[in-house]
């Protein structure tokens, strides 16, 4: 092929696929302008929502990606390239990659979740999936917890965003649940005069809302009263021990019996 033959196949791929290749350089630029609009949009919109930094890092650069396929699918489309056989491809790889990390794709749409809806943020003490502990780090993945006796507890996400979970300090304020039970001899006014007592004399115990003291059974050898104060979420387990204590010594200096089983010495005779 002479060099005549050479400039006139050049010229005719010119006039061919010149205004697809102008066009397609085009559409390359408005689209990524477009796509950093919308980034900045989203970005701004997370940055107002105060979601977990790692979320948003991940969900910008997942939708980064996902326009830039597109807009890559749209300008081979200008220049001519068949896009179904490769769209075809993506869908047969996103499949096959869905079906092979099919645990940890759930295990990170519930962490998406954790972030998004907040059901409870490092620092709570929480209780799910039999565990109770405070929430250490939320990962994508995984959310690591602290029991109080000072072990790591390591939940999927998947599992956990989809099971119950009680946040006990979701709550400025918590009630304390506690049981007294006395004699069947005890008079029932002064022994609620002494609870009621040991909660309004307590530091820490709120008066709003106002604690209850209410008898709650008659059982077969005890007469057991429910005793609910109101404190602050920090306050909780200093209150609750020194209540057990302080209510203890009132009752004893009142002279009012908490029964207990008696074991009876049985001597033989002879």
């Amino acid at each position: 092929m002479n060099l005549q033959a050479w400039i006139d196949k050049g010229y005719e791929l010119m006039i061919d696929y010149g205004p697809k290749l102008i066009m397609a350089i085009i559409i390359w630029f408005i689209g990524s302008w477009i796509i950093k609009i919308i980034l900045r949009g989203i970005r701004k919109t997370l940055e107002k929502g105060e979601y977990d930094v790692s979320l948003k890092k991940f969900l910008l650069n997942l939708i980064s990606w996902a326009l830039k396929i597109v807009l890559i699918v749209v300008v081979l489309g200008t220049v001519g390239v068949e896009t179904t056989s490769f769209a075809a491809i993506l869908a047969a790889a996103g499949l096959a990659i869905g079906l092979a990390l099919q645990g940890s794709l759930a295990n990170f749409a519930g962490g998406v979740l954790i972030m998004l809806f907040k059901p409870f943020k490092v620092g709570d003490l929480i209780q799910a999936q039999g565990e109770l502990g405070t929430v250490k780090e939320i990962e994508i993945f995984t959310t690591k917890l602290k029991s109080p006796d000072n072990k790591e507890i390591i939940l999927p996400n998947g599992v956990l965003s989809n099971g119950n979970i009680t946040n006990f300090t979701s709550h400025d304020t918590r009630r304390i649940d506690l049981v007294f039970g006395v004699g069947y001899d005890s008079d029932i006014k002064a022994t609620k005069e002494v609870l009621m007592n040991q909660l309004e004399s307590h530091p820490k115990v709120l008066k709003e809302p106002a604690p209850l003291v209410a008898l709650s059974q008659l059982a077969d050898s005890s007469i057991n009263f429910n005793v609910r104060p109101w404190v602050k979420t920090e306050d909780y387990w200093p209150v609750y021990y020194e209540l057990m204590e302080s209510t203890k010594q009132a009752l004893d200096a009142a002279g009012i019996e908490i029964p207990y089983p008696h074991q009876v010495e049985i001597r033989k005779q002879g």
